[in-house]
């Protein structure tokens, strides 16, 4: 019996949060999202990255995340004196996407930041692994789906 694809999960959750609602007005589909991966092998880590206010509706969707399979990872949210906003998780996705990459056979990044493009281009070609993104197409940079073997855009089956 052949090995079993080793696949790992990283969400950028404000992106998607944020692309789906701009978009479609609506909320992205988790439990679907997983039994979708799952059907293509182990899922052997999932770590959704989001921001923590502390909010009560946060904190039951962050429940829910866990309740699925995901890793929860939270970094606070900061508002800065001008009224923008910090919480950004690019370099803690990168390190854990590097370490993760040796181990598995297939990386799911459930983003549309095209700041991920090198990152999956070095994987691809430093590990051999096969590199799926999902994002919303309108919202997807374009050298993000380049640098994936496979482009999933977000649509009505993945979406609340």
């Amino acid at each position: 019996m052949p090995n079993q694809n080793r696949i790992a999960i990283f969400v950028d959750v404000q992106n998607v949060y944020y692309t789906a609602r701009q978009a479609y007005g609506r909320q992205f589909d988790y439990r679907e999202f997983w039994r979708l991966i799952a059907g293509q092998g182990e899922i052997v880590k999932a770590n959704a990255y989001a921001t923590h206010r502390g909010d009560a509706g946060q904190l039951k969707f962050q429940s829910a995340l866990k309740y699925i399979g995901f890793s929860v990872k939270l970094k606070p949210f900061i508002q800065r004196r001008d009224g923008s906003a910090k919480g950004d998780w690019d370099v803690g996705i990168t390190i854990d996407v590097l370490d993760a990459a040796a181990n598995v056979d297939t990386i799911v990044l459930l983003s549309g930041d095209g700041d991920f493009d090198q990152l999956l281009e070095k994987v691809r070609c430093a590990y051999g692994v096969t590199v799926e993104v999902y994002g919303v197409r309108e919202l997807t940079a374009q050298s993000l789906i380049d640098a994936a073997d496979t482009y999933y855009p977000i649509d009505d089956r993945l979406l609340l």
